[in-house]
């Protein structure tokens, strides 16, 4: 059975928005990350499909809406399949 919730730094490691899991908590306990518009800062906040996140990380914010829960770390053609970028129309052509 499928879990319903899953840990928000155990995702962005998923996702591969992190390298390491550790780095994934560290984003989100110094404030990096918000879940719904709401700035998070504990690292075990439970994430559910549908919630949108946004991670301000050094030289991109990125937002994405959680599509899925990953069960592993795996590719990252699998791991963009966790979530769906809305972030995407915002600035997709790199420019001004």
């Amino acid at each position: 059975m499928k879990p319903e919730r899953q840990r928000l730094d155990k995702w962005l490691w998923f996702a591969r928005f992190a390298r390491t899991r550790t780095l994934a908590g560290r984003l989100v306990s110094d404030g990096f990350v918000r879940v719904n518009g709401t700035r998070i800062e504990a690292p075990a906040k439970a994430l559910a499909v549908g919630d949108v996140v946004t991670v301000a990380a050094a030289h991109v914010t990125a937002t994405v809406r959680v599509v899925d829960l990953g069960q592993r770390r795996g590719p990252a053609p699998e791991a963009r399949l966790l979530y769906a970028d809305l972030s995407a129309g915002e600035d997709a052509a790199g420019g001004p």
